[in-house]
Formats: C-alpha cells, structure tokens, sequence
C-alpha cells in the first residue's frame, strides 16, 4: 500500500499542493484527475522524489520514505512513465530501455549487446514496438517513443507504476494492448497511478478515481460509482457536454488545398488523394503508421514526395521544403510534437508566438531590425485571444501547463495568417477545460473565419465533435470516407461502428 499524508508543495510562494492525502491499493489501477495545474504532475514527481514536499509523508507498506532523488524511487521499485520524452534519440531502442540497468549487463568494462537487445525485445514485444532494438530512437514517431518509455517502465519490476498520460500519442488499438499489460500488472499487486484527460480511458481501466482541483484534494470513490458528468463536475465544478456542433455548409465553398495521387517510398503511401474546402473540416483518422501523419508532412514538403501533385486555390505548387509551404504558400502545421517540434521550450511566449513572423516587424524590408512595439503588440493580441495563462510575455512556454503551450503552438499559426491549417493531434495531454477551448477555436476558425482545416486525431470524440467529413487510413491507403452533415449528426457510437468497419 502507498499513502500520502498531508502533502504540502510551494514553488515561490505558489501553493501547487495544500494538505493532500490519498492511498492507493495494491493490485489497482487509480486514476488521479484534475485540470492542468490542479497539481497532479507535482505529486506524482514527489511519491518518484523528482522534488521534495514541504511537508507531509510518502509511506510504502508501513515504511515511511526519504526521497532525495529519482535514484531513490528505483532503489524503492517506483518507477515513472513520463508524458514528456524523455529518451535519448541518438541511442538505440535496446539502450533507451535498459538505460537504468545496463551496469547489469557489463563485465570488465564490455558490455554484452546481445544480450540488452534480447532484454529490449520481451518488453517491446510486450507494448507491441516490432522494429529491430538496434533502431535509432531519434526518426521514430512520438506515438513510438511513447511506447518506448512505457517498456523502459517495465522493464524496472516496480512495486508503483505511475503513468503520466501513457496514452497521449497512442491510437486506440495501441492503448488497448496498453491496457491489457496493465490488467496483467494488476493482478501482480503491482499499484498503479494513471493520470489521463481522457476520461472514457479512465472509467475502461480504473478501479478508483482520486481528483484534485487547485491543488486541493477533492475525493475519492469506486470509478463503478461515478459518471463522466460527475467527474467533470469535481475537476473543473461545471458541467460539459459533447454535442453535436451544427453544421459548416461547406460543400459549395471553393477547394482550398488539394493533393493528388501522392505517393511515398518513405512512408510507402499509395496514390492518396484529397482535398478540403475553404471553411471545412476534414479529418484524417486511422492507426499509427496508417498514412495520416505521413501524408500530410510530405504534402508539406517536410519529407520527400515520390510523386504526386499538391494544388493550391487550383493552382499547381511545389511544397519542396516546409519553409516555402510556409512563407510562399501560407500553409500551416500544428504539429502533434509540441514539445520537440511546436515549441522553444527554454524560450519566451513573445519568441515562440512572433517566430514565423518576425518579418512583419522589421524597420524595413532591407533593414533586419526587429521594432519591439509591434512585436510584444502582436504578441499580446494572440494571448489574450486565446486567453493563455502566463504571467507575462517573457515567461518561458516550459513553465506553462499543456493546455497553454498547446494555445502557443496554435497562435504562431494564427500569427501567420495561415488560410489553411494541418492540426495534428491538437489536444493531446490537455485538460477538459483546455479540450474544449481549443475545439471552440477550431470550430470558429473554419465556421467564422472561412479556414480550410485538416484535423489529424486518435480521439474518436474529438473527431467526431469537429469534423464534417472524415477519411479513414489504413496500411498507407484511404478506405473509406464519411460525410454528409446527416452522418455526424447521429449518435456517436454509430458513427464509431462505420469508422470502426473501414478497419476489418
């Protein structure tokens, strides 16, 4: 059993946790929910002693811990799957797993590499990754390196297993075999603490549910006790639903974007066409590695086209690289990596949300000098249009919560003034309220403001809720497709069962 008694947490006089106390069973599954910023990432980093509370104990079967540092929580068999990557991209698969352990695995200074890799292989065949453990970790997809973590995770035999939103780049089908690893864990006695905003996840997998809400302990109870309007109400106390959003009419708008028989030796696509209207919402939905993703960064010009053709407004362009899809052609990206792709981290929001348009600033087109007015002046329009909590324009985005450094990724488009926008995962490890922002501004984008917009997104809801014609992708080709505003104004699970069919 694990208990925490009255945790306290202060960063400059911030109060990020105030009293907690909660216990977690062995052989459960416990769902710790909460808004960001509620103080779930800061409990789970004191129980893996990534930080120290103020005050109040972390106790493990009757003992109570000191927790200087994560190489205690290992000591301790606690072991954390991060939402963030944490990996080193320049090593193999096989090393990334066994990075903690490989001590084990080296006599008189040799290290015996057949055997990291037979090690590697058990716990990457356990979460489904079936490319060789000698692969390069840095060209994988974020959904892999996901998948990565969670087999380094497994890999420590731990006694507490906390999960940070472990399925936060995972299609369905990879976070089903997610879940049955799980389910085996349970029945170890292994304790596990799942934080997730997916809430359907949460009532699939969890025995209990524990919430928070600024940094206060709300409750706990039996998840077969609680509804997703309950929950929702304890994390943010309103009510939210998921309903049918209206329509778009969009069918006689002009074509904005269109792609045709693109094909990609790379991502071994085949003859994919598409296109999207001004003021629609196309979405691409299908598995990891199904062609979705990939057709849309080579339409981009971020990887190699074999060939194929991309029109823009009906004239024929060349999206050679994604700087000329960007400055000659206006076409957006939001991509599903903001933290190694969407953001400068270590940066300011005025940085980040002025990035790609630092031209519009300058004294003059022959003299590069950036006029700081116009600058913080553009960069404080877009905070505040997309209400971003930052206590100023100087903050760094690492110090932001997800749901705010997912508004900055989307207002360094905006800033742009990109007629047509490629989301990719755009709620990925945001919280309800944040989820519901940013499927607003969406929406608002296409309906008011007449965008083109392609929606890329494992979140069936989300799907749903937004999009108004959907192309399923399997195996590099498109399936099937479903449009027709009749079609999404049905209920959800039947539009799921037409999706789900395209797969079989």
């Amino acid at each position: 059993m694990l208990e925490l008694k009255n945790i306290y947490k202060s960063f400059q006089g911030v109060k990020a946790l105030q009293g907690v106390s909660v216990t977690f069973g062995e052989g459960e599954i416990h769902a710790m929910l909460g808004e960001n910023g509620a103080g779930k990432s800061t409990l789970m980093k004191i129980i893996c002693g990534i930080y120290q509370a103020d005050s109040g104990d972390v106790i493990l079967d009757g003992r109570k811990l000191k927790l200087r540092g994560y190489s205690d929580a290992i000591h301790n068999h606690i072991s954390i799957v991060n939402q963030e990557i944490n990996l080193i991209p320049n090593s193999s698969i096989a090393e990334n797993i066994v990075l903690d352990k490989m001590d084990q695995f080296t006599r008189c200074g040799f290290v015996d590499w057949n055997a990291v890799n037979r090690t590697a292989q058990t716990y990457m065949e356990m979460v489904g990754l079936t490319m060789p453990p000698k692969t390069k970790v840095v060209n994988l997809s974020a959904a892999h390196k996901q998948l990565i973590q969670i087999a380094k995770a497994l890999s420590a035999n731990a006694k507490v297993l906390m999960l940070d939103e472990p399925t936060s780049s995972l299609t369905q089908y990879e976070a089903n075999i997610l879940f049955g690893i799980l389910r085996g864990l349970k029945e170890k006695g292994v304790i596990m603490i799942f934080v997730s905003h997916k809430l359907e996840e949460v009532m699939e997998i969890c025995d209990k549910v524990t919430v928070l809400r600024d940094g206060h302990y709300i409750g706990t109870d039996l998840t077969q006790n609680l509804t997703r309007q309950k929950i929702i109400q304890m994390m943010i106390g309103r009510e939210s639903n998921i309903e049918y959003r209206g329509r778009l009419d969009a069918q006689d708008n002009p074509v904005a974007l269109e792609a045709r028989h693109i094909c990609s030796k790379q991502y071994n696509l085949h003859d994919l066409s598409f296109s999207v209207r001004r003021g629609e919402i196309l979405g691409f939905y299908g598995l990891v590695g199904s062609g979705r993703s990939e057709l849309a960064r080579t339409v981009l010009g971020i990887d190699p086209m074999s060939s194929g053709e991309v029109l823009l407004n009906g004239q024929p362009i060349k999206t050679r690289n994604f700087a000329r899809s960007l400055h000659r052609y206006g076409l957006g990206y939001i991509t599903e990596n903001r933290k190694e792709e969407g953001l400068f981290l270590d940066d300011t929001i005025k940085m980040n949300v002025n990035l790609n348009t630092l031209r519009k600033f300058y004294v003059n087109r022959l003299l590069p000098l950036i006029k700081p007015g116009l600058e913080r002046e553009n960069a404080q329009n877009l905070v505040d249009r997309l209400d971003i909590k930052t206590p100023s324009l100087t903050t760094k985005a690492s110090s932001l919560s997800g749901g705010n450094q997912q508004k900055v990724s989307i207002s360094k488009w905006l800033s742009v003034g990109c007629d047509v926008l490629i989301i990719d995962e755009p709620t990925v490890g945001v919280d309800v309220g944040a989820k519901e922002y940013i499927h607003q501004l969406i929406w608002d984008l296409a309906k008011k403001e007449n965008k083109a917009i392609v929606l890329i997104s494992s979140d069936m809801n989300e799907m749903i809720s937004l999009a108004r014609r959907i192309l399923v992708f399997k195996e590099g080709r498109i399936v099937a497709e479903l449009s027709g505003e009749e079609t999404f104004a049905r209920s959800g699970s039947e539009i799921s069962a037409d999706i789900a069919q395209a797969f079989i």
